[in-house]
């Protein structure tokens, strides 16, 4: 992406070589606003490089996991967290509480058992409504997120997490009691299944719907250089800051 951005400032620079005498900043300026692309007479440049970068498909990202397991929470507050704070405008995240739990239908309901007990099956299923509830991940990921961060168990962390975020906590419980819930909890069983390859531990991600060894490894490890180094329009700010740091531990 860098080396894209500087052959686009060279061929302005070069395009430019005659403009105006208004134009008396540095080219990498020129495409920041519509009145310096007008005194530095590359507007018709400035909005093609500009549709270009719109036309950018945001990185998806899956994170397959259930609510109380300890490496889930780990993952959630090491990486997926900040990360998500720092560059979520350039991801499509999508969270799915289900992992290693498992379903059967009793007449016209699921019933679901989950790894570690009733009550991360009601964590799976706050999160769950949650997600539906909100309808927007960039206002649900930090009920979750706080969720996930909490050392208390679903049933008190969903409460207050609900009241430090603004949620409408009423809402998640009546999806929560309710068919709404339990066909959304059976959804996430669905899609857990289908997963290619199947997961074998979680926290499991994909990345644009791919999941390898490779991507799993370095998402636990360095998840903002995997969703940075995967976007292919221009790089948030949050992008180059990751890189400095590494290139100073490097010297060091």
């Amino acid at each position: 992406m860098e080396s894209r951005l500087v052959v686009v400032l060279f061929t302005l620079c070069w395009i430019s070589t005659q403009s105006s005498p208004e134009c008396d900043i540095p080219p990498r300026f020129w495409c920041t606003s519509p009145d310096v692309a007008r005194a530095c007479q590359v507007t018709r440049q400035c909005d093609a490089w500009s549709q270009r970068e719109t036309r950018a498909e945001k990185v998806n990202f899956a994170l397959y996991y259930e609510t109380l397991c300890p490496d889930c929470k780990e993952f959630t507050a090491g990486q997926l967290s900040p990360v998500f704070s720092k560059i979520g405008d350039i991801m499509n995240l999508d969270l799915v509480p289900y992992g290693n739990a498992r379903q059967k239908q009793v007449g016209d309901k699921w019933e679901f058992t989950c790894q570690h007990g009733p009550m991360e099956c009601l964590g799976n299923l706050i999160q769950t409504c949650a997600i539906h509830v909100v309808g927007n991940m960039s206002r649900a990921y930090p009920f979750v997120g706080c969720m996930e961060g909490s050392e208390q168990m679903p049933n008190i962390s969903g409460l207050q997490c609900a009241k430090q975020f603004g949620i409408d906590y009423k809402a998640i419980l009546n999806c929560v009691d309710g068919p709404l819930g339990n066909k959304l909890e059976h959804e996430m069983a669905v899609k857990t299944g289908k997963l290619d390859p199947p997961h074998t531990f979680v926290p499991w991600v994909t990345l644009n719907s791919v999941h390898t060894d490779e991507i799993q490894l370095e998402a636990e490890a360095n998840l903002l250089k995997l969703i940075c180094d995967t976007y292919k329009g221009t790089k948030p700010d949050a992008c180059f800051q990751e890189s400095a740091v590494h290139k100073s531990l490097n010297v060091i």
